[in-house]
């Protein structure tokens, strides 16, 4: 069992079952993530037969870098999970520190047609070990601290619901990586039962849902967990959560040629969010192979832009991160299985 998937709460349940006080499951937390050992022999404080114990019980698994690129101020991994499986995580260098953007799923099942990784089908949840062990990986990588996480890489997180919060639970702790929850971003496309599971725990992080689209026609055609959850559906959740945790949520809205991206779109987009505490981020597609899309130009990009804004919206343009590094969703993996004929 890799440790890196062990909350605290669980480490202390495991030294009480050995006879062990609840307090050597701190030390325990603190050595991996602060102190970042690399041996349970390593470990501050405990006694060496129970580091002996630990290395039965455990192991310290972090995924094997298969690829990386890297531009001025964005850097792709492609990582190699313990079974075979490959998965992507990003690194995105901003004034307020480093983010980190990582996958939650092997795979993805909902199948947005504008998205590379949707031409992965899932072939299986990741665990929260192997979503941790992305952080740690890539602070090991880059000899840099990960300063926000954002769970918008392969795969659907509340699809993953259980991992996916264990993994919160693990990089927020105050004992542990110590990243605060309001520096981890939890983006979902939809999938409204669960952002009302979300809600409900404690201190809940930002939400940002993919919208892509102001209207069911058309978010039927581009994201099918529209046809399950329409997007008035969404809304309601959406408009529930900022009552609920007091805080925004980012609708991210990417920026398809002649799809999505005419004044009319705006138009419907305006009176969607009406006086919800919404923020509207504009994506520049980054384009990738075989999926026919293109990116609006920066004038359709603009008016857009300015009819939000004069609707009295919140909105902002995300600068193009990776576009030199592969960086759209599940493009380095693909790229990576084409070259290698897999």
């Amino acid at each position: 069992m890799n440790i890196y998937g062990q909350t605290l709460p669980q480490l202390k349940e495991y030294m009480v079952q050995l006879g062990e006080k609840p307090s050597k499951a701190v030390f325990l937390f603190k050595g991996l993530y602060q102190q970042k050992i690399q041996n349970f022999m390593d470990t501050p404080i405990l006694k060496e037969a129970l580091k002996i114990q630990l290395a039965q019980d455990f192991q310290m698994q972090l995924p094997i870098l298969v690829e990386q690129t890297a531009g001025e101020d964005t850097a792709k991994f492609l990582f190699k999970l313990e079974d075979g499986s490959l998965i992507e995580a990003v690194l995105m260098k901003q004034k307020y520190g480093n983010s980190l953007c990582i996958s939650s799923q092997v795979g993805c099942n909902m199948a947005c047609a504008f998205c590379q990784s949707g031409r992965f089908k899932r072939v299986r949840n990741l665990t929260a070990a192997e979503m941790v062990a992305q952080v740690l990986a890539v602070e090991k990588l880059v000899e840099e601290k990960v300063n926000n996480v954002v769970l918008m890489g392969i795969g659907e997180p509340l699809d993953n619901y259980d991992e996916v919060t264990a993994f919160i639970d693990i990089v927020s702790h105050q004992q542990g990586l110590a990243i605060g929850m309001r520096h981890i971003t939890l983006s979902t496309c939809g999938i409204v039962p669960r952002i009302y599971d979300y809600m409900e725990r404690e201190a809940p992080g930002p939400l940002a849902i993919s919208l892509h689209a102001p209207n069911n026609e058309l978010r039927n055609q581009l994201m099918p967990i529209n046809r399950r959850y329409p997007v008035e559906e969404l809304m309601t959740a959406v408009k529930a959560y900022i009552a609920k945790t007091n805080k925004k949520v980012m609708l991210e809205y990417v920026m398809l040629d002649g799809i999505n991206d005419k004044p009319e779109h705006a138009h419907q987009l305006a009176a969607l969010i009406e006086s919800s505490d919404c923020h509207v981020n504009l994506i520049p597609y980054n384009a990738t192979q075989n999926l026919g899309f293109a990116p609006s130009s920066m004038e359709n990009i603009k008016i857009f832009y300015d009819i939000l804004r004069d609707k009295g919206i919140f909105v902002n343009l995300r600068r193009e991160f990776g576009a030199s590094v592969q960086a759209a969703c599940g493009q380095l993996k693909a790229n990576y299985l084409e070259k290698t004929n897999m």
